[in-house]
């Protein structure tokens, strides 16, 4: 007695046309200001659509266009092509300027991640004040991970998928490497930091850390 039923159910959902379907997640990423993953789809869209399989056929279709459909992390968007970027610069506003000690915290946990603050630290070879991490937090360019199983359960560091969406990655694996870093002047040709010794300096930013209570407090 269950075939009919289930004859009767595919009859009744029977998914639209593939095209269609195509259709339906382009409506949503161009609507939609964050990426979308394909569970949102599918809850968006008629019963037995394959987001999927549709997104599949819809980056193919935007290949060589003015704009493309990028995976960010778990899920999807709609980006302008990377070559033509420079016709949005005029567009784009600079709100605020990262310093040197945020830029480095922020690389350090993309690289490393996931890191604590203590790792930081001995990786840069001075404090990481509180400020630095509030600012990459308040950009959402960082998040709080699982803390680790060791002596005082440290909290760590990853980066988010803002971040990601920002530098225009599918994930931490597309970080440029050291030759790259190198080859584009943005990474000096000098001594790790663990094989130099520590200097009693401090972050650009901080007058003092003295009196500062920790980070982070069970």
């Amino acid at each position: 007695m269950s075939e009919p039923v289930d004859e009767k159910e595919e009859s009744l959902f029977e998914a639209p046309p593939m095209g269609e379907q195509e259709r339906m997640c382009e409506a949503i990423l161009f609507a939609c200001t964050e990426p979308v993953t394909i569970a949102e789809m599918n809850a968006r869209m008629p019963h037995a659509c394959d987001a999927a399989e549709a997104m599949a056929h819809l980056r193919k279709r935007y290949d060589g266009r003015g704009v493309k459909v990028v995976k960010v992390g778990d899920a999807w968007a709609i980006r302008t092509a990377p070559d033509l970027g420079f016709l949005m610069q005029k567009e784009t506003v600079e709100t605020r300027k990262l310093s040197r000690a945020a830029i480095e915290t922020l690389s350090i946990i993309a690289y490393h991640q996931p890191v604590t603050r203590a790792e930081i630290e001995e990786i840069r070879g001075v404090s990481v004040s509180r400020g630095t991490v509030d600012q990459l937090l308040e950009m959402e360019w960082i998040r709080f991970g699982r803390r680790r199983m060791t002596p005082g359960r440290p909290v760590t560091f990853v980066v988010t998928s803002e971040f990601l969406d920002h530098f225009g990655l599918e994930s931490a694996r597309d970080l440029p490497g050291l030759k790259e870093l190198r080859a584009a002047g943005l990474l000096e040709n000098r001594p790790p930091p663990s094989a130099m010794p520590l200097k009693p300096e401090q972050d650009d930013e901080d007058e003092s850390l003295e009196g500062q209570s920790e980070l982070f407090e069970d």
